[in-house]
């Protein structure tokens, strides 16, 4: 789940992405402050926007808000308060994690990227990756799939030239990092990091 609040720009409403995918056609359904926005197909619950969330919580956050416990608790009693059925399922592991590319090999299908097999610690993710300087045997800022880049771009499970892909492999400048180089290239991290730790921007 993604959280963003932007006062100035949007209003006074918490905006809850449940999916990164993109819904082709959705319909919506209002209770009081809250909107299920709803796959049209599949009536499932996509997306919740709670409008005058000032009423409920205190945001100082601008943009992608960080998804903590309180905030949660906050949402679902906005929900309760309301009358929304609607019971919350949140995933609270981190979205940037330190990874370690144990193999790679040439994409068949693309002269510039690479098929990398990426440990992040519980499983390896296949990430296809087109920097030119990624190796085997490299710490790397591995974003899942569901993570919020610093640019507002949300990491999808995607196929890339027929090659499937579930992540992505981070540069500094992607991440947003003070003084980050401007040449292309991920970010290498040093040996003794942990494989699976959370990376704190």
């Amino acid at each position: 789940m993604n959280v963003f609040y932007n006062r100035e720009g949007v209003g006074d409403v918490l905006l809850l992405q449940l999916t990164p995918e993109k819904i082709e056609k959705v319909v919506t359904e209002t209770k009081g402050d809250i909107t299920l926005v709803k796959d049209a197909q599949s009536n499932e619950v996509v997306a919740i926007n709670i409008f005058k969330f000032s009423n409920y919580a205190e945001i100082q956050d601008n943009g992608n808000v960080n998804l903590t416990k309180e905030l949660v608790a906050k949402v679902e009693q906005a929900l309760v308060t309301n009358e929304v059925d609607y019971i919350l399922n949140v995933d609270f592991s981190p979205k940037f994690v330190v990874g370690y590319v144990e193999s790679l090999e040439q994409h068949p299908n693309a002269d510039k990227l690479k098929v990398c097999q990426v440990n992040i610690g519980e499983h390896t993710l296949q990430i296809v990756c087109g920097a030119p300087n990624v190796e085997a045997g490299q710490k790397v800022v591995v974003a899942k799939v569901g993570a919020v880049m610093p640019s507002g771009m949300v990491i999808k499970d995607a196929e890339l030239r027929g090659v499937a892909s579930s992540g992505m492999l981070c540069s500094a400048r992607e991440l947003a990092l003070p003084n980050a180089p401007e040449v292309k290239g991920i970010l290498i991290l040093e040996e003794q990091e942990e494989v699976g730790r959370s990376f704190l921007q």
